[in-house]
């Protein structure tokens, strides 16, 4: 069911001052900001080949990411998101074989997708994501 890593979610304080290193540094090119309410975020997202690299700026105190800067205060890797034909499927699966969901039930994160998150406790550390189109499924 995964087909491949759809991205990489990086914390920052700051898009404005993020995004310059990607662009200038790397030579990337931002494909785009939006904001999750949701998740209290703004995102911009920029393409690595297949793999994308989407930057997380926190909106509110009460976001994942601001808690995430809080224990990492200079930002850095928050999750890996793996691309998937069924998400339903993988969740009940990931569940099946004792992983730990956040997420039951999907919801629309940025980039009209579907998504929903395993916790770091039963993935060796490492925030893992499960997105699919949200025209899919």
């Amino acid at each position: 069911m995964i087909t491949k890593i759809d991205h990489l979610g990086i914390a920052v304080k700051s898009l404005d001052e993020a995004i310059p290193y990607y662009e200038n540094v790397l030579g990337l090119t931002c494909e785009g900001r939006e904001e999750v309410e949701s998740q209290k975020v703004r995102t911009a997202f920029f393409a690595a080949g297949d793999v994308h690299i989407e930057l997380l700026e926190p909106t509110s105190n009460e976001s994942p990411i601001a808690k995430f800067l809080e224990k990492n205060p200079s930002g850095g890797i928050h999750h890996i998101a793996f691309a998937t034909t069924d998400i339903n499927g993988q969740l009940a699966q990931a569940k099946d074989k004792g992983a730990k969901l956040i997420h039951e039930v999907p919801f629309e994160g940025a980039g009209d997708k579907l998504v929903a998150f395993l916790h770091p406790k039963s993935t060796f550390g490492v925030l893992t994501e499960f997105c699919q189109p949200a025209h899919a499924h």
